[in-house]
């Protein structure tokens, strides 16, 4: 028998295929401003369904999606919350890559007036919500768990197309601590679809756009260096988002290249979110000496002991100064 780990607490993993097999209407969404494994985890399981139950009413939501992910089958079915069915109730509602509810956005009306709610994760700050859920924080990825959950004799080139794209992303390329041997043996059996794998991780990790590499260049070249060199940080305000015709997702990697200065044990890249309301989101990186998911879910946040991100208001300064007194402590701890 297999159990999942949420907290301290274990729970029996689910029969998702038995939970679908119930459900004459299915909605599914991951977080707002999804990445790759929220996205990839989504798309799989829709495409999943679409196959096995073709008979079914299935919907998938995702708030506004890079489009560097436009290459995965069902992209253009993607439904937008309040514009696509604003009043419509699902039999089951299916939440993916999310530590809470809220992270929904819009579509957190769908999960609540489901009949059946279902929450499948792998973020350590989730303690569990909806009627049932699989939480696994030592899995690679909310995709690997989707590939673990569903009857994998069903798997074709496309639906193993997603899976992939949500692992390599969660994964950094197989690179980061939450790969284990588990991840490494199920992306075996992805590429034997034969799709081009070294194309989905040019695309989507390595190639940039000009306004991309800009900015980049610009939250590199104004980052700070501070406690002994052992944090950096930057910030791109409405400013400069607006000189460079940049938006949040021209953001993504940003952190990743702080995080590798040599000496660093946390990056923290915020950008500007609201101009009006003084509103930043947060993005942090660490090594082993910080976790960084305990300091997010502080400030309302949540995700990895190694990435994580919240959303405050207050000024750069001020929200530097919050961050960097939790920081001080977990390094003062572990010397």
């Amino acid at each position: 028998m297999r159990f999942v780990l949420t907290g301290m607490r274990s729970k029996q993993m689910i029969d998702l295929n038995s939970i679908i097999s119930g459900a004459g209407s299915i909605a599914m969404s991951g977080h707002v401003r999804p990445d790759g494994d929220a996205v990839g985890s989504t798309l799989a399981l829709y495409n999943y369904i679409r196959k096995v139950w073709p008979e079914k009413d299935v919907t998938v939501y995702l708030e506004d999606p890079a489009d560097i992910f436009s290459y995965l089958k069902g992209f253009s079915d993607v439904a937008w919350p309040e514009k696509d069915a604003p009043d419509k109730k699902y039999d089951l509602f299916i939440a993916l890559d999310l530590g809470d509810m809220e992270r929904l956005g819009n579509c957190g009306k769908y999960f609540l007036s489901a009949g059946k709610r279902i929450c499948i994760d792998h973020h350590i700050s989730n303690s569990g919500f909806g009627d049932e859920y699989h939480i696994v924080p030592t899995a690679s990825s909310t995709s690997e768990l989707v590939f673990d959950l569903i009857d994998d004799t069903k798997l074709d080139e496309d639906i193993a197309k997603c899976i992939y794209t949500g692992i390599i992303h969660d994964t950094g390329i197989m690179q980061y601590s939450n790969t284990s041997r588990h991840t490494l043996e199920i992306v075996g059996r992805l590429i034997e679809f034969g799709f081009n794998f070294t194309e989905i991780i040019n695309k989507t990790f390595y190639e940039k756009t000009y306004v991309q590499n800009q900015i980049m260049g610009r939250a590199v070249l104004e980052s700070i260096l501070f406690m002994n060199g052992r944090c950096i940080a930057s910030v791109i305000d409405h400013k400069a988002m607006e000189f460079y015709g940049a938006t949040s997702k021209d953001f993504d990697g940003i952190a990743n290249q702080l995080y590798k200065t040599k000496g660093v044990d946390c990056a923290i890249f915020m950008y500007e979110s609201s101009h009006e309301q003084n509103l930043y989101k947060v993005s942090m990186r660490a090594s082993d000496r910080v976790n960084v998911a305990d300091i997010a879910k502080k400030f309302g946040g949540g995700g990895h002991r190694k990435a994580a991100g919240f959303s405050m208001s207050g000024t750069y300064h001020d929200i530097l100064n919050n961050i960097s007194a939790e920081i001080e402590k977990q390094l003062e701890n572990n010397e």
